[in-house]
C-alpha cells in the first residue's frame, strides 16, 4: 500500500497513477452473497449449468459487484494520512467494457485526476481501473468522488 503524507502531497500527484491493489478472486460464493444483498437473482450470474450454454461460457459478477469492490481495493492501495475523515460522495462515470466470470481476479489501478480544496473540506478524484487477470479490456472503469476533511 502507498502512504501520501497528507493534503499537500496529495496534490503534487494529480495526473499520475498512484498504485494498484492485489489481486482478488471474485468466486461464485462471493457472486451469490452479492445477489441475495441486493435481490438480483438472474440467472447469468447464478446458475451456473445454465450459464455454461450462455454467452459467456459460465456465470459472471455482476457489475455494481464489480463496481462495490472500490473501497475495499482502494484501502489496500493507497492511504492519505492526515484525514479526519474521508466520504464517499459520488461518482462521475461508470463503465462495465466486459464482464468478470466466476473465479476470475481482478485488481484496481488508481491514477489521482485531482484534487479541489473546498470549504467543507477536499474534493478528489480518481479513476479506477479493475482489470481482470490474463484480459486485455478491464471489467470496470469509475471515476470516483471523495470529500476528505484534514484533522
Amino acid at each position: 500500500m502507498r502512504e501520501i503524507n497528507g493534503i499537500a502531497e496529495l496534490e503534487k500527484l494529480v495526473g499520475q497513477e498512484v498504485g494498484s491493489s492485489d489481486w482478488v478472486t471474485i468466486d461464485q460464493d462471493r457472486i451469490q452473497l452479492f445477489a441475495d444483498a441486493t435481490d438480483d437473482h438472474q440467472w447469468i450470474h447464478l446458475d451456473e449449468e445454465k450459464a455454461k450454454a450462455g454467452p459467456f461460457g459460465g456465470t459472471i459478477a455482476h457489475g455494481f459487484l464489480t463496481l462495490s469492490l472500490l473501497p475495499m481495493l482502494s484501502q489496500r492501495t493507497v492511504d492519505v494520512t492526515g484525514m479526519k475523515m474521508k466520504i464517499n460522495y459520488g461518482l462521475n462515470k461508470v463503465r462495465f467494457p466486459q464482464p468478470v466470470p466466476s473465479g476470475a481476479r481482478v485488481r484496481d489501478t488508481i491514477t489521482l485526476d485531482s484534487v479541489e480544496r473546498k470549504d467543507a473540506g477536499v474534493m478528489v478524484i480518481m479513476t479506477h481501473v479493475i482489470e481482470i487477470d490474463g484480459e486485455q479490456r478491464p471489467a470496470c472503469i469509475a471515476e470516483s468522488v471523495s470529500l476528505m476533511v484534514e484533522q
